[in-house]
């Protein structure tokens, strides 16, 4: 579980840290360049953007001694949540984070009435799909970017109890 001096948290509405969390999501993200091919939509990020990101989704944050180490969004779709731009610092893995961000967002989809999250992952990250699916995801299907004509994403559902 999660050490005592991890915060998890929604985003408090005077956060003002957007470069630190684009920063995070950088971070978190590079080892996919070069290996996913379109590159991550984390690339089109921008700490303007984020911060409309926030205001559109609901965003949980992890901090460690007030060192911002984690995030995820949760996106209200008809039936679902989908979430997303889930990080974790490097410095901070095995903390059990990502898995209490997770939590958090299944909690939220809960309390909105909502019985499944929903994620995407690239094809080539397979290490990605058995962390999901010790998370109790499974595949629900597979779709291309515009412009490619074999999938190039999985959609991981969980249904909520």
């Amino acid at each position: 579980m999660v050490a005592a001096q991890v915060t998890i948290a929604r985003l408090p509405q005077d956060f003002e840290r957007w470069d630190d969390l684009l920063d995070l999501i950088m971070r978190c993200f590079a080892y996919m360049d070069g290996v996913i091919d379109p590159p991550s939509s984390a690339h089109r990020l921008t700490p303007a953007n984020l911060r409309d990101k926030a205001k559109d989704e609901v965003c949980f944050i992890a901090t460690l001694e007030g060192r911002l180490v984690g995030c995820i969004f949760a996106a209200e779709r008809s039936d679902a949540f989908y979430v997303g731009k889930l990080a974790v610092d490097d410095s901070a893995r095995g903390l059990g984070i990502g898995r209490a961000l997770m939590l958090a967002a299944e909690r939220h989809a809960i309390a909105q009435g909502k019985p499944v999250l929903e994620l995407q992952t690239r094809i080539e990250l397979a290490t990605n799909h058995a962390t999901f699916a010790k998370l109790g995801f499974v595949e629900f299907e597979r779709t291309a970017h515009d412009g490619f004509d074999r999938p190039t994403s999985i959609t991981f559902r969980k249904t909520l109890t």
